[in-house]
């Protein structure tokens, strides 16, 4: 039974995650968090940390190492392969069709109205991964990490590779 609990937990954020890894990633959050509580928000938050520092798709490093914490090395294969099966059937069977109609004004509107769903889940992640923080380490230290993020990502374009791994290190040594 848990092999097919990681096979929905990756496959339902598979065909609902409309525009990749990061739209996603609420979404798995959603199942590995809430709905199967095989972490907690701050393990979760922790793990995409994690995830982000290291170079690939992050749902499928999200898939790899859930499922291989939950099911083992099947379950890790399980994971991958829920993750990765909603975008190679749609390519098999619908890839024709996407390619004759992409230039449609209706194809257009619907990226279009997509998106700001994915900006709002997004920013639904964000809002519990801060209030996760808050609670964890106390409101100054939160707010200091993501001022410093926000300043070195936007004024310093800094790679935000490097404020993970900074934020990693800060965590190790002080928290």
């Amino acid at each position: 039974m848990i092999y097919w609990e990681i096979f929905v937990a990756f496959f339902v954020p598979g065909i609902l995650g409309y525009g990749g890894g990061p739209a996603s990633i609420p979404l798995v959050e959603n199942e590995v968090v809430r709905n199967f509580e095989w972490m907690t928000t701050q393990e979760f938050g922790e793990l995409l940390a994690f995830a982000n520092s290291l170079p690939g798709p992050i749902a499928t490093k999200l898939a790899g190492y859930i499922g291989f914490e939950v099911g083992g090395y099947l379950g890790a294969g399980i994971g991958l392969f829920a993750s990765l099966a909603p975008s190679l059937i749609l390519m098999i069977l619908l890839g024709g069709i996407l390619i004759k109609y992409k230039k449609s004004p209706r194809v257009k509107r619907l990226t279009l109205f997509v998106q700001p769903v994915i900006a709002i889940l997004l920013g639904v992640l964000a809002w519990n991964f801060w209030n996760e923080a808050y609670i964890g380490i106390g409101f100054w230290q939160t707010a200091i990490i993501v001022v410093i993020s926000y300043y070195l990502i936007e004024r310093k374009n800094v790679h935000p590779a490097f404020i993970i791994a900074g934020a990693l290190l800060y965590g190790g040594f002080f928290l």
